[in-house]
């Protein structure tokens, strides 16, 4: 076999494996449950101070829409953060501002990484804190 002929079996054969992987991606993809928009647990949204309502409002416009309306969770989309992952023993606050300015990589669930959130200020963070320990310490979680 002269180096041509190598060389064109060794490009056939990258297409012939990338092309695969490219199906078998496609049906592993096609093969999982569509997502659910309901939330994943039943949460008690308890009577919120000035800076918790404002954390809601912050939240409803930049997190909800995969963490849930109440950070309930989204079936197939993102989790619920009124959980005991999340407790401040665990997850502090400081992880909140981390979460938004850089991302999170997944870890503790299987929804895929949660890519930074350029919109949300500082402020924001601040009150959206405030929003989730309250509905986490209404729903038991310290």
């Amino acid at each position: 076999m002269t180096s041509r002929h190598l060389v064109l079996a060794m490009v056939a054969g990258t297409v012939l494996l990338s092309g695969g992987l490219i199906l078998w991606q496609q049906n592993r993809q096609s093969a999982r449950p569509e997502p659910h928009a309901g939330p994943m647990i039943a949460v008690s949204r308890p009577d919120l101070s000035k800076v918790e309502l404002d954390g809601e409002i912050a939240f409803q416009a930049n997190c909800a829409t995969c963490h849930g309306d109440k950070a309930d969770g989204r079936n197939g989309i993102g989790p619920p953060l009124v959980h005991k992952i999340y407790e401040p023993g665990h997850h502090a606050d400081g992880a909140f501002y981390l979460a938004v300015k850089q991302g999170v990589r997944a870890h503790h669930w299987t929804f895929g990484n949660m890519p930074p959130v350029a919109t949300v200020t500082e402020t924001d963070v601040d009150n959206i804190v405030g929003y989730v320990r309250a509905l986490q310490r209404a729903n038991g979680i310290y």
